[in-house]
């Protein structure tokens, strides 16, 4: 039997990511919350693994050569999976350039946008002192409808983002995507992402990997000392 991979989780996006997979690929794990609100991310065990301090990271204990192996982002953890089950990289070398394209997409892209959107739209004006920036919510905001833009157009050409495969590309972009609405955004000219949003929602990986701890998942735009923890440097 495959040892179960530990999962330094908390219920974000990013976290996301890493539990849709492991339920999609049907892999076993563990999972070790990492409660960024109160900086366990700043645990010396857990920079061991992840030494850039964010989370998702995974130990394997069957990794290369059967040796254990901890790999931290999101996207490298992906790609991993990918490799070690032979699932969602792709079959053939233009699907798995594709997959790659559209991975690095998000983590460069929608990712990083669609973040510092939801900072200045949701927690930099609830800030001590506010910080109600018009011209970064315009310009995130803006941002983010564009490369919902790229995506829609992608998704009128294809039934998954990489072509009409499922992929790991699929599962980085969903997490974020699927919060459009508190990104500002509106999926009325966006036919084709909505319709890949709820047929992505409509799986029962994407649904368990979505419900890993969603209990836990809080408002910290009401939770000054988690926003201390969040988004000062350290």
């Amino acid at each position: 039997m495959t040892a179960p991979i530990d999962l330094y989780y908390w219920p974000t996006p990013n976290g996301w990511k890493i539990s849709i997979a492991l339920e999609e690929m049907g892999l076993p794990y563990t999972t070790h919350l990492v409660n960024i609100g109160a900086g366990e991310q700043f645990a010396p065990e857990f920079l061991k693994i992840a030494p850039n301090n964010r989370m998702p990271a995974i130990v394997d204990p069957d990794g290369p050569d059967g040796a254990p192996v901890s790999i931290f982002e999101s996207g490298a953890i992906l790609q991993y999976l990918a490799r070690k089950t032979g699932q969602f990289g792709g079959t053939t070398e233009r699907e798995m350039i594709a997959v790659q394209e559209w991975l690095m997409w998000q983590m460069g892209g929608l990712g990083p946008m669609a973040g510092q959107a939801h900072h200045f739209l949701k927690y930099a004006p609830q800030m001590d002192p506010p910080n109600d920036l018009p011209y970064a919510k315009d310009r995130y905001r803006a941002e983010t409808a564009r490369l919902y833009g790229v995506l829609d157009r992608q998704l009128a050409k294809h039934e998954f983002v990489a072509g009409d495969f499922l992929s790991i590309a699929d599962f980085a972009i969903w997490g974020w995507a699927s919060l459009w609405e508190g990104q500002q955004q509106t999926l009325d000219d966006k036919p084709h992402m909505a319709r890949w949003l709820a047929m992505m929602g409509a799986r029962k990986g994407v649904q368990a990997g979505r419900a890993l701890f969603a209990e836990k998942r809080a408002d910290f735009s009401k939770d000054s000392a988690a926003q201390t923890t969040l988004f000062k440097s350290k």
